[in-house]
């Protein structure tokens, strides 16, 4: 019954994100851990190219859990590197996941959680080319157990 939940909860957005006539003006690529497993060398790499200056922006952490996760929040070293840069700048994030009140924050089904975490304060202006990310975890424990994966959002503000 597992399989079919998990299998439901991949495959019908990726579904409903096809079928749909309107435009989606996004980037989003999560990096599967292994194992499910984090460990502290481990630093995925995300890199997308816009072309597109007039618009504004929205940047998001995607990140997948199981409920077996120890933790309420995710401490994490963002390493952004604009183009034309070559060292770029970390940015240091303490990820809300859970609160007393709520439980987890993310959508869940079953037992994995998904969040969309927004790290920009406001809407940006990105200039054109290719940024690159780079995701590290900052967290007590190495390895980071039940972290299923990791990944980049950026969503085109609607004018």
């Amino acid at each position: 019954m597992k399989l079919v939940h998990r299998f439901l909860f991949f495959i019908v957005p990726a579904v409903l994100l096809v079928g749909s006539c309107q435009k989606v003006d996004l980037f989003e690529k999560n990096v599967s851990l292994k194992e499910h497993r984090w460990p502290s060398a481990v630093k995925p790499e995300i890199s997308f190219t816009i072309t597109d200056t007039t618009s504004l922006y929205n940047l998001f952490v995607v990140l997948r859990h199981t409920e077996a996760y120890r933790y309420n929040n995710l401490w994490l070293k963002i390493h952004t590197i604009p183009p034309g840069d070559s060292t770029g700048s970390p940015q240091s994030l303490d990820l809300q996941l859970a609160s007393n009140e709520k439980g987890w924050l993310g959508v869940g089904m079953d037992d994995i959680y998904e969040h969309r975490i927004r790290i920009t304060a406001s809407a940006i202006s990105l200039k054109p080319g290719t940024y690159r990310f780079k995701l590290e975890q900052i967290m007590r424990d190495d390895p980071l157990l039940h972290i299923l994966n990791v990944g980049i959002r950026v969503e085109r503000v609607p004018n």
